[in-house]
């Protein structure tokens, strides 16, 4: 009886020595499996005990490298997207202090570096300031419109408040391509009723003088109705030449490339004008060298192009005056390569400087002095049609002494 608590005891030992050998052995194991995780090797222990701990920790890993791999490539994706972006965008803490900003930021404001700068020095406009900070009392999106003169600049910035850290993103756009776009657009329709008020004004009052009895009377009627088709061919006019800067701008007008000779080309738009200039008591003549290489073009719309050029010379040359038509060659020009100047020259009143970047444009007039007929289309027809062929126009001019309109075209090797 009394042997029984020794044997207890005993008993006691033994499973407490085993509980201690398995103990050990297992956290040997469960180390020698994290070791194998660390360094991304399938832990070579695969016994029954530590099976079902293993498989978890190694799809948990698994898991672990499958979502940071994800989350790299989403971020690689986000840097990508935010390089590219033309819109400035700035992440401000609760203080202002930039956080980040991608490279539009440094293009839009012409600020370095701007991380870790206060928003006022990055924006460095009040206008856009102030509305940041009402973002960041109010706690709602700020949109703000300012136009920079300093470097005739219009930008938008859109604050949004970030409710989480307590600062704010700013979105910054620049919105001076769209302004000028609007401003022409608003030039063409304003320049469109004008141009269109006059021949209807007149037409209005040919009719109504008509109506109220000229039309039977024998001298006057056919005046008013020569007068009449005279403004209706004017309309036309504008309106052929209309879709016709319409279709060459959208890219609708297909060019019939073939080898073009300079020479001909000056000569065929001058035949076509010669009975103008007659009229207008003008002379036209052409200086061309005979081996002047072709070049590669539409010769019709080269020589509408002409045309436009020697119509615009004759409108605004005296009586007595000259109109030169020359081709040369040049080489190296901007743009770099191997170029036929061509040239319609005048001795007409001549343009002033500040209007010679302004007279290719659509319906534009240089002042109240230089009146003629026409729709103020022709100028901006050739520039789209030299720009077809790659080529290049301006115009070089002294008030008084004239003006010569030059554009260039490559030629054929």
């Amino acid at each position: 009886m009394n042997q029984l608590p020794y044997f207890l005891v005993i008993v006691f030992f033994l499973l407490a020595a085993w509980f201690a050998w398995r103990y050990y052995r297992l956290r040997q194991e469960v180390e020698q499996s994290a070791k194998a995780i660390r360094n991304s090797q399938r832990p070579a222990v695969d016994l029954d005990e530590t099976r079902s701990l293993v498989a978890a920790v190694e799809s948990l890993r698994s898991t672990f490298e499958a979502q940071r791999a994800a989350l790299g490539a989403e971020k690689a994706r986000l840097a990508t997207v935010l390089e590219q972006l033309t819109d400035g965008v700035i992440i401000a803490d609760e203080e202002g202090r930039v956080q980040f900003a991608n490279p539009a930021v440094c293009k839009l404001f012409e600020v370095k570096n701007p991380v870790h700068q206060s928003t006022a020095q990055v924006l460095r406009n009040h206008q856009l300031v102030e509305a940041w900070r009402r973002c960041q009392k109010t706690r709602e999106i700020q949109i703000e419109t300012v136009e920079i003169p300093a470097r005739k600049q219009f930008l938008q910035m859109i604050a949004i408040p970030d409710v989480h850290e307590g600062g704010s993103l700013l979105l910054a756009q620049d919105l001076t391509r769209i302004r000028k776009l609007e401003t022409v657009r608003r030039d063409f329709i304003s320049n469109v009723s004008h141009e269109l008020r006059t021949p209807l004004a007149s037409l209005k009052a040919l009719t109504e003088t008509l109506q109220n009895g000229a039309l039977a009377d024998p001298e006057v009627a056919p005046r008013f109705l020569e007068r009449i088709h005279t403004e209706v061919d004017t309309l036309a006019q504008m309106t052929q030449e209309l879709l016709d800067l319409s279709r060459i701008e959208s890219g609708q007008v297909e060019l019939n490339y073939a080898s073009v000779s300079p020479k001909k080309l000056l000569h065929t738009a001058a035949d076509r004008m010669k009975a103008q200039t007659e009229r207008a008591n003008l002379h036209i003549g052409v200086v061309c060298d005979e081996d002047l290489p072709s070049i590669r073009g539409d010769s019709f719309r080269l020589e509408q192009v002409l045309v436009n050029l020697i119509h615009n010379a004759v409108k605004f040359t005296k009586p007595g005056g000259e109109i030169t038509l020359f081709a040369e060659s040049v080489y190296g020009a901007v743009p770099s390569g191997n170029y036929i100047r061509f040239a319609v020259q005048d001795t007409g009143i001549g343009i002033p400087s500040e209007s010679l970047s302004r007279i290719f444009e659509r319906f534009y007039r240089v002042d109240s002095s230089r009146t003629g007929s026409g729709t103020g289309l022709g100028l901006s027809i050739a520039r789209h049609i030299v720009e077809a062929h790659g080529g290049k126009i301006w115009a070089e001019s002294e008030v008084g002494r004239g003006s010569t309109f030059y554009f260039l075209l490559p030629h054929q090797m």
